[in-house]
């Protein structure tokens, strides 16, 4: 049982992955600038990060290590201004993101490969402020203008995130395939199937 507890090394790894999917994260969340793609944005940040959080679940096979891979990013989002509505939301999804990993054994590709999906629509806890913390996610968006937070409010639908969220899974559903064929013989090493 002690080979399941996550170590310092772990968390050290756990760290240097978050700060690379933070990077990422903050690059793709560029789009955002134009309100029409801010609503493509989980689906892209799936595609293009699903490398990165495959080759994590490949290193880092323990118990709680994609959670707390998960919650860092909200966090600091949260640190940094946003509401309580966004790390509410990633905590929630990334305990049954880690539910399905463990789910899986942790090395098993179909259920990483769901994990991940599921992981990935975190970030549309960004957008549902505009839905559940309205008057503060219009005051955090102001600094982009009041033509941008209108489109914001005309854009974010709940219609609207029901296809946000569908992508943000097919997003990240892509991305982990796509890090499978990239990661093919790290796959192998760790014995993910």
């Amino acid at each position: 049982m002690k080979e399941n507890k996550l170590k310092i090394k772990d968390l050290v790894t756990i760290g240097v992955f978050a700060v690379i999917y933070f990077i990422v994260m903050f690059g793709v969340g560029m789009i955002g600038m134009v309100p029409i793609l801010f609503l493509v944005y989980p689906t892209l940040l799936g595609i293009v990060t699903g490398t990165i959080v495959m080759l994590f679940m490949a290193k880092v096979q323990k118990p709680w290590a994609l959670f707390i891979l998960g919650v860092l990013s909200p966090l600091l989002m949260f640190a940094m201004g946003h509401t309580y509505i966004i790390a509410v939301h990633a905590i929630t999804i990334m305990f049954i993101a880690e539910m399905i990993r463990r789910a899986g054994g942790y090395k098993s590709f179909k259920y990483n490969m769901l994990a991940f999906a599921v992981f990935n629509t975190w970030i549309c806890g960004s957008l549902m402020q505009m839905l559940w913390a309205k008057e503060k996610y219009i005051e955090l968006s102001m600094m982009m203008g009041k033509e941008y937070v209108d489109a914001l409010e005309k854009l974010i639908t709940y219609p609207h995130m029901a296809l946000v969220y569908a992508g943000a899974i097919v997003g990240g559903s892509i991305g982990a395939y796509i890090g499978k064929a990239l990661l093919k013989k790290h796959f192998k090493k760790a014995g993910i199937v």
